[in-house]
């Protein structure tokens, strides 16, 4: 998990949750629901463009507006396996390491990285290499302790495994 490789899409600056996911479909919690309809309102057949494993990068903070935790849900389950931004919103950071969404901060990357480009994400190490032209990037990577919580899938499960809770849904 912590080695990610996946072609890039593009977004700038101040992609708020509505862009993410619009609020018309947050009637639903259902994630492979909200995933059909991620960055609709950015780019309209973007769901549909998507491979397992793609990476979005945006400008500056990324995930802004309300507090939803629909908007890394539907990012998560449409497949993309890492956001790079040049920086998030507060609370977007925070609901992307709780539903297990890997996040990394790099302005030097959100400002090169064009759409597809293919990268090589090393979540542990904070590397971000552009494959063809084998240029590197940094970014601060998590402290282990928040690496397992995203290894885990997210806050529910890591503190499940934690204190053995025997939960059903």
């Amino acid at each position: 998990m912590s080695l990610i490789k996946g072609k890039v899409w593009i977004f700038g600056d101040d992609i708020d949750t509505d862009a993410i996911i619009p609020a018309r479909y947050l009637n639903t919690s259902d994630p492979a629901e909200l995933a059909r309809h991620c960055m609709e309102d950015a780019d309209p057949s973007f769901a549909g463009k998507l491979s397992p494993g793609d990476i979005i990068v945006a400008g500056k903070n990324f995930g802004c507006g309300s507090s939803r935790e629909h908007a890394p849900i539907a990012i998560k389950e449409a497949g993309i396996a890492c956001v790079i931004a040049e920086n998030f919103a507060r609370i977007f950071y925070r609901n992307a390491i709780n539903i297990g969404l890997p996040i990394l901060e790099s302005a030097e990357a959100a400002t090169f990285l064009k759409e597809g480009h293919q990268v090589e994400v090393n979540l542990e190490k904070g590397e971000i290499v552009e494959i063809s032209g084998g240029r590197k990037f940094s970014a601060v990577p998590f402290p282990p302790f928040m690496q397992e919580i995203m290894s885990k899938g997210g806050l529910i499960n890591f503190v499940k495994e934690k204190v053995k809770i025997n939960y059903k849904k």
